[in-house]
């Protein structure tokens, strides 16, 4: 009784959710977008050109383990416990990770799961693994360095001592803080202790060479304060040069010391400003406190003898900018033949600068994106720099210049929420064919991620797309599909920068966005009180920006097209800037019909006309303020004042207001204060005028308003065809459903009152009118009890309810409804979730994306020169490696069995070209192994051959010189005594 006499009240004859089952509303937990939590690791695969993203554990859930490839692919990798991971790394088409709570984990990529597992031997301070190894290095705090095979998937009987505590037993406390393998021969590893470093040798099975920096009495060091005493600063970075020349160690006083690799003598002890700091002065300079290194790569071009340092800290801490500092080193001497005078020269560097990076921020780590190769431990021709700031936000930066990459179009929409963080988000259901004609023509580099190939998806399941508009802490927004779970057509990203457009940087924050559904355009309001107008086109100043200069215009529309981005060269462009100047904007509506409506929280509406464009109506809402008349005498004396009103919701619909005889465009305005209203937009000579038809009271806060069409439901949208329409004097039979925080109201504008319904319980943070495809339409809600809810239309009997536990209760406010059913809701600081209320309450699923391409092999590892092996540098093989390692009894590797087993396809297949087995025997494992022997004893035959008949060339060019000159002489003398007698 109570539904069909609401459905009276409202003047709604149809039952529009009479085919809505109760069941029916249970929602899907569709998809995720953003990042859970603050990142903590981040790693980079050039081969497969795949992104790997490892997170905390928070109070928004566990850490987790995104991997990214081109455009949207992505797979998650969710941990079986909570924790919080210390690292990722690719490993030869795995993923290897370790957590604080000290569990390596080895990943499948492709179907995103959990391998295997281990709980480490104790305290792991840093992990050690290469794309050519099936090993994976623990280094511990105790000191000690244990190995996995990756392979085998078991524990390694090998195990490394604290070398340095064995050198000198006096100390304490000796951890391990960095290791790194060879770049060039595979054999030897640099382990660096907090006291001092050690190279190891795996065919020794020895530490060879022991690094401990001094800094004598008088010296400055690194922190540039004399003692007069002995210091040894502990170290915080060691790392070899790209070639194994040197050897870099950091360390906690600032210095940067540089070490002969081979003899293990001091070559240079430098900070970035100074350098010698390791001799003594006379006259030395004030202490300067410094920033400590948090992370140091020594990166080479395609020629790793030409190199460079890349610095995160060792800046003065009185410094305005903490960026990244790039020391290029150049093309490294010829070690031979250089005196120690030129080696200390080289290790000055050609020239120094800073990459910089936004000022009052911290950087905690940065990661290199090499072009294709992954090994010189990932640092061989990097072309961009991923860097982690202290608050988890990311920003990628070219390499070397340091110009600012913006992640549109480059990266997963996923990671753009934290590059930077991202601050506020609406949606727009919009045209599928005008999204599909929205691709903008920017100029940028080559993708930084290439990798994947994207799962089959179902055909679309709606005509219109929802189109998320995402700002960012630095005043841009991204805008695209986010997709129905089905396939994506347009998947590229759109970008304004507002800051750009206000041609002012500081302090802009958006607080209202508005993108119309049919025209496409947008429309973004700050809270300095500015509205920027965005239109498609093609820009005028594409690669030549104007010099000229816009001035102020409070109050008043301007001309911005000149402040378009110059390496755009087609999309969303400036178009006009509305200074209203009364405070945040509080509301915001692009409507289709060419009119664009502004709210400000000093209490101001302005709706504005985009035909000139012109400001065609403005008022304040004391101007609709109902002065109340109370009769009671307790009150007749009373002068409270009255309560700031301001709008907070705007929308725009066709219909027939109360006793028309037409229909008109309309502007509804909803109030803090449960106001709706109503302004009719009618033609005038040309133009357009607005005039108030009526107010409207609810109870409390405005949080929607929809307009309707009373016999199904659908939008009353003031869409082009239908305005088109009113000239011919079609009628639209509208409704409005406005949701205030504490209760639903059906009625019909402008004044009536009509049916509604009150929320005892709960109140209501954002709702919409939603379709029910083939059902029919539900008024579907978010609740703040973290409840999603479905009322019948026009009933207001509740369907169904469902609890959304993902919600982030603090932003519970700045959930979305749409009107395909579809909830937008916060889960965390930067990532947001989208269910569709009309599933089947299935949880959310990993993507079936491929993300590892089986074709693509890992290059081989670069090994030692010619010169280092006549030299006497012994070569060690990965195959040596697993034998050293693994010991006799270990079986050979997967990836050595399908080596084995490819190259005995190939002998079956037909003869093979190497005539020792043109008969197609087979070759075993054992086979193998002494063909390769003998093959090394005969390069070693045949290079002992060449030196020999190069040394006997030799000696027979001396001796014909010698018989030339002993000719000369004899000839000479004779000449002499010839000429005597003549």
């Amino acid at each position: 009784m109570a539904s069909f006499l609401r459905g009276r009240q409202a003047g709604m004859q149809n039952d529009l959710s009479a085919n809505i089952l109760p069941g029916s509303f249970i929602p899907d937990d569709r998809a995720r977008w953003g990042i859970n939590s603050q990142i903590s690791c981040i790693s980079y695969e050039p081969v497969q050109s795949l992104l790997a993203i490892g997170t905390n554990e928070s109070k928004f859930g566990s850490g987790r383990i995104y991997v990214f490839g081109q455009n949207r692919v992505q797979k998650l990798l969710v941990p079986t416990r909570s924790c919080s991971f210390a690292d990722v790394q690719f490993c030869a088409n795995r993923l290897v990770s370790y957590d604080t709570k000290n569990e390596v984990t080895i990943w499948d990529i492709d179907t995103g799961k959990r391998i295997t597992g281990f709980r480490a031997p104790g305290v792991i301070s840093c992990m050690v693994t290469d794309p050519s190894l099936d090993w994976c290095f623990m280094g511990t705090q105790s000191g000690e360095v244990f190995a996995y095979d990756l392979d085998r998937e078991r524990m390694s009987t090998f195990k490394l001592p604290n070398f340095w505590t064995e050198k000198d037993p006096s100390v304490r406390a000796v951890a391990i803080v960095s290791m790194q393998l060879h770049p060039r021969d595979i054999g030897k590893l640099l382990i660096a202790y907090t006291h001092g470093v050690a190279t190891y040798s795996f065919k020794q099975n020895a530490p060879t060479k022991f690094f401990e920096y001094q800094v004598p009495p008088g010296a400055p060091g690194g922190s540039c304060q004399i003692v007069e005493s002995l210091r040894r600063p502990k170290v915080t970075h060691a790392l070899w040069h790209p070639t194994g020349t040197f050897i870099l160690t950091a360390h906690d006083d600032g210095s940067l010391v540089f070490w002969d690799a081979k003899d293990g003598r001091l070559v240079m002890a430098r900070t970035l400003y100074d350098t010698d700091v390791d001799k003594p002065v006379p006259n030395p300079g004030s202490s300067i406190l410094k920033h400590p290194y948090t992370r140091i790569a020594w990166c080479c071009k395609q020629n790793p003898e030409d190199s460079g340092l890349l610095i995160a800290g060792g800046q003065k801490l009185d410094e305005p900018s903490n960026g990244l500092t790039f020391i290029d080193l150049g093309v490294t001497p010829n070690y031979a033949t250089s005196s120690w005078q030129i080696l200390s020269e080289y290790t000055k560097g050609n020239r120094q600068n800073t990459l910089e990076t936004p000022p009052g921020v911290e950087i905690a780590n940065f990661f290199l994106i090499p072009r294709l190769s992954p090994h010189f431990a990932g640092a061989q021709d990097p072309i961009a720099i991923m860097t982690l700031l202290s608050s988890g936000e990311v920003l990628t930066m070219s390499f070397p210049s340091g110009y600012p990459i913006s992640p549109t179009n480059q990266l997963h929409p996923s990671v753009s929420f934290v590059h930077p963080f991202a601050t506020k988000f609406a949606v727009t259901t919009m045209d599928r064919g005008r999204w599909l004609g929205m691709v903008e023509n920017r100029n940028q580099g080559e993708p930084l991620l290439k990798g994947g190939a994207e799962a089959p998806r179902p055909h679309r399941r709606f005509e219109a797309r929802p189109i998320i508009q995402v700002a960012h802490a630095d005043s841009t927004v991204r805008i695209w599909d986010v997709g129905h779970g089905d396939d994506i057509e347009n998947s590229s990203q759109l970008q304004v920068d507002v800051a750009r457009a206000l041609d002012r940087y500081d302090d802009v924050n958006i607080t209202a966005m508005s993108l119309s559904s049919t025209v496409g355009e947008f429309a973004v309001g700050t809270s300095k009180g500015e509205v920027v107008i965005y239109r498609w086109g093609g820009n005028q100043y594409f690669g030549n920006p104007p010099s000229q200069k816009i001035e102020p215009n409070p109050g008043g529309i301007t001309n911005i097209s000149a402040r378009s981005e110059p390496s755009l060269k087609s999309g969303l462009l400036p178009f006009s800037l509305y200074e209203m100047m009364q405070g945040p904007i509080s509301a915001l509506k692009a409507s289709d019909a060419g009119f664009i409506a502004v709210g400000s929280e000093n209490g101001f509406i302005s709706i504005i006309d985009l035909r000139g464009p012109s400001i065609m109506f403005q008022a304040s809402m004391a101007d609709f303020v109902k002065q109340e008349k109370r009769s009671s005498f307790l009150k007749r004396g009373s002068s409270a004042p009255a309560a700031k009103e301001w709008p907070v919701v705007l929308e725009f619909g066709v219909m027939t207001l109360d006793e028309d005889k037409y229909s008109s465009i309309c502007c509804f305005v909803g109030t803090n204060l449960g106001k709706v209203i109503t302004f009719k937009i009618l033609p005038s000579s040309g133009s357009y005028t607005a005039q108030l038809a009526g107010v409207a009271h609810c109870n409390d806060r405005v949080m929607t308003i929809c307009p309707i069409v009373a016999d199904t439901g659908k939008p009353a949208a003031a869409t082009g065809p239908i305005v088109a329409g009113l000239r011919d004097g079609k009628h639209v039979n509208g409704l409005l459903v406005v949701v205030t925080q504490s209760e639903a109201r059906i009625f019909k504008p402008a004044t009536t009152k009509g049916a509604s319904k009150s929320f005892d319980d709960y109140l209501c943070d954002a709702a919409t009118v939603a379709e029910f495809e083939l059902h029919g339409m539900a008024l579907v809600g978010v609740f703040g009890d973290r409840i999603a809810r479905a009322f019948s239309l026009p009933g207001l009997k509740e369907l169904g309810s469902y609890p959304m536990p993902m919600i982030d209760g603090s932003r519970i406010d700045s959930s979305v409804v749409t009107e395909d059913g579809e909830v937008f809701c916060w889960t965390g600081p930067s990532e947001l979730a989208v269910l569709q209320v009309w599933g089947t309450g299935m949880d959310i699923e990993n993507t079936a994306d491929k993300l590892i391409n089986p074709a693509l092999e890992i290059p081989q590892r670069p090994t030692i020169s010619n010169v280092q092996w006549i030299s006497g540098t012994q070569y060690v093989s990965p195959t040596d490696l697993d034998l050293l390692i693994g010991g006799a009894n270990r079986p050979p590797s997967k990836r050595m069995t399908s080596g084995t087993a490819a190259i005995e396809r190939n002998l079956n297949a037909g003869p093979s070209s190497n005539p020792n087995y043109a008969d197609g025997s087979q070759e075993g494992w054992g086979d193998y192994l002494t063909r390769q022997l003998n093959e090394r004893t005969e390069k070693l035959n045949i290079m002992n051959d060449s030196l020999d008949s190069a040394a006997e060339s030799s000696q027979r060019w001396a001796d014909d010189v010698g018989k030339y000159v002993q000719k000369q002489k004899r000839n000479m003398i004779l000449g002499s005594i010839t000429s005597k007698f003549s």
